[in-house]
């Protein structure tokens, strides 16, 4: 099951996410700062269509990449959020589409 037992995922309904979703936890020194810390769990849902400004998941080169989504006539170009420059993205590299974030707090 989707992110079984994972600490951000606590308290969460996942029943209420499609069989499509997938889960992806931000590994440590991802490098991200802000709405986005190493940790984090990302739901992406690989079902979902790729509109402007999505969050999406990609494969590049073995990876997953973390990158905004650009529809630019039939082509698809990915801004990543860290470390690379942008390129244009083939279909069987786009995963999926971040529909929800999920973070453990510490007190």
């Amino acid at each position: 099951m989707m992110g079984l037992g994972h600490p951000a995922l606590t308290g969460y309904d996942l029943s209420s996410f499609p069989a499509s979703c997938f889960a992806v936890e931000l590994k440590a020194g991802a490098g991200f700062d802000g709405p986005l810390i190493e940790g984090d769990v990302l739901i992406a849902d690989e079902d979902r269509m790729i509109g402007n400004e999505d969050l999406t998941i990609a494969k590049v080169e073995g990876e997953h990449l973390l990158a905004r989504a650009w529809r630019i006539g039939g082509r698809v170009r990915l801004i990543p959020l860290h470390g690379r420059e942008s390129l244009f993205a083939r279909e069987e590299m786009l995963l999926g589409v971040v529909v929800s974030q999920a973070r453990r707090y510490v007190v």
